[in-house]
């Protein structure tokens, strides 16, 4: 959504992310450290309800401070700011919570169980189904609501939206807010499937976004959700059949090379990507 609107890659969107992992870990550490008694899907909410408000607030910060100020600026000069804000996000959790691994509490059930001969756990099949229903809203808020006809108008002219009378600062400022919010819900989902969460996890999964982002075509929202699948597929595949062919000598610790070869392959073949358009910028 950010570069649809703003032509640009926001880098600190891995961080943001991560940021969410860690306050929504550390709320559900302090919850069950109490003796409320509260269920583990209460204690899910209410740090769900932390900590996305959190990372909406620090979106919005993001992009006043960082953003804002260099909008009509080169394009380098954002691409720049989205780097250091990535990276001083990442020192000050490595201040707040340290260096190492964070676990995630154990307050999902765990129990695989097998589905047309696949092993699954609740917490994945949870994460598929959230994943579909966020999605849906979001298609369903930036093509039927008031404020996403003004995301798309912002998106095509901002000038022409501002004439019109579209508060672009305050559409830009909200659709930092949404995918932030977004972003914190995904590392929640990131860390419950991992068991874990560090400092370290937004620079990776920034990467990853982008690179299923290219490949289904970037500032397209199907697109996005088709890459993102397609690259979790080839990941996988490619991990699975390299660790058959070399007898298990290499396997899962090199998938995310299949994850950058995609990426350079999609940039030289075909830089819009599978879903996205090609443009021709006019003098």
């Amino acid at each position: 959504m950010v570069y649809g609107i703003m032509g640009l890659i926001n880098f600190a969107h891995g961080e943001v992310t991560m940021m969410g992992a860690m306050i929504a870990i550390t709320v559900l550490h302090i919850l069950l450290g109490t003796s409320l008694g509260l269920t583990p899907l209460t204690c899910i909410v209410i740090a769900l309800t932390i900590s996305i408000p959190a990372c909406m607030l620090l979106g919005i910060s993001i992009e006043r401070v960082a953003y804002r100020p260099l909008r009509k600026a080169p394009r380098l000069a954002p691409l720049i700011t989205a780097i250091g804000v990535s990276i001083v996000l990442q020192n000050i959790a490595m201040v707040i919570w340290g260096r190492g691994y964070q676990r995630f509490p154990d307050v999902m059930p765990n129990q695989p169980f097998t589905f047309l001969q696949a092993s699954l756990t609740p917490t994945k099949v949870a994460i598929v189904l959230i994943s579909a229903l966020v999605l849906t809203c979001l298609w369903l808020m930036i093509n039927r609501t008031r404020l996403g006809r003004a995301m798309r108008a912002t998106s095509q002219n901002p000038e022409v939206a501002r004439l019109m009378g579209v508060n672009v600062d305050r559409v830009i400022a909200s659709t930092f807010a949404i995918g932030s919010g977004l972003g914190s819900l995904a590392g929640f989902m990131v860390a419950a499937n991992y068991g874990q969460a560090d400092p370290y996890m937004g620079f990776m999964l920034g990467l990853k976004a982008f690179s299923a982002a290219v490949l289904g075509g970037i500032g397209n929202l199907a697109g996005a959700v088709v890459g993102g699948l397609l690259l979790g597929l080839i990941e996988s595949l490619g991990a699975g059949y390299l660790g058959d062919l070399t007898g298990g000598v290499l396997g899962s610790h090199y998938q995310d090379i299949f994850a950058f070869l995609v990426l350079v392959s999609v940039l030289v073949l075909k830089p819009s990507g599978l879903m996205g358009k090609d443009t021709v910028e006019r003098a």
